[in-house]
């Protein structure tokens, strides 16, 4: 359990509307060009050391789908020019906020893809299915987050036919072409190819790394090496090249 404090810190945060939000480019490989950014949500009051810190803080004061549905207007309203990543905590299954036809997501010009870790509670299950089933209908997308942080239920992954799976850096930190790490690598790309969901490689800080997961099969990448998390959204530099 949280402090009090924080606690009234989020009720505060929440009634004020006040949540901040970086972008971090996805880049797709072959093209070398953006394919979206990912909304990252940003504590605005120090008594938050961490962004997982503010989301369980929402919880406990039963804020959660409303501090949600704050970071996903503030992700719209702040990269109007591109398409989104946004994620969802599972708590929000809880509530019908993402569902509600006025949630921010349905009024974006562009392609919307919401992330769930895939480290999501089964017991949420049943509510997620259901949830995304009805957002799917309106045209938003489904990523898997995290797949290879350590729960790796590819059952869940599958019954969810997410459009894109995101490779988390624990599979990509130190891989190299050949290396044990980067068959295991080849292994979950193949999978995911034939369970028909594009990936991404998260994390990606290294040449190697980027080369390792080019070789591999990923679709797109994600990390430092093309940019850190900004506001606004920062321009796509792709390594040995000015732009």
């Amino acid at each position: 359990m949280l402090s009090a404090e924080k606690v009234r810190a989020v009720h505060t945060l929440v009634d004020e509307g006040r949540v901040g939000v970086a972008f971090q480019p996805i880049a797709e490989i072959h093209k070398r060009r953006i394919f979206a950014y990912e909304a990252l949500a940003r504590p605005l009051d120090p008594i938050f050391v961490t962004v997982p810190e503010l989301f369980e803080a929402s919880v406990q004061a039963g804020r959660v789908a409303e501090l949600g549905f704050l970071h996903r207007d503030q992700a719209v309203k702040l990269c109007p020019h591109h398409p989104l990543f946004l994620n969802i905590d599972p708590h929000e299954f809880d509530f019908g906020w993402l569902v509600r036809p006025d949630d921010p997501m349905f009024r974006h010009r562009h392609p919307v893809t919401l992330e769930i870790t895939e480290s999501v509670p089964i017991k949420y299950f049943t509510q997620c299915h259901s949830v995304l089933g009805e957002i799917r209908q309106k045209g938003i997308s489904l990523a898997i987050d995290d797949l290879g942080a350590g729960f790796s239920n590819l059952k869940y992954i599958a019954d969810l036919k997410p459009e894109i799976v995101k490779l988390d850096r624990e599979l990509i930190a130190g891989c190299a072409p050949g290396n044990r790490q980067w068959k295991l690598l080849c292994s979950i790309v193949a999978l995911c190819k034939e369970m028909n969901a594009r990936t991404i490689a998260e994390g990606v800080e290294t040449q190697i790394e980027l080369t390792a997961v080019t070789e591999a099969g990923a679709d797109m990448v994600q990390g430092y090496l093309f940019g850190r998390p900004a506001n606004p959204p920062p321009d796509l530099i792709w390594p040995g090249t000015s732009r």
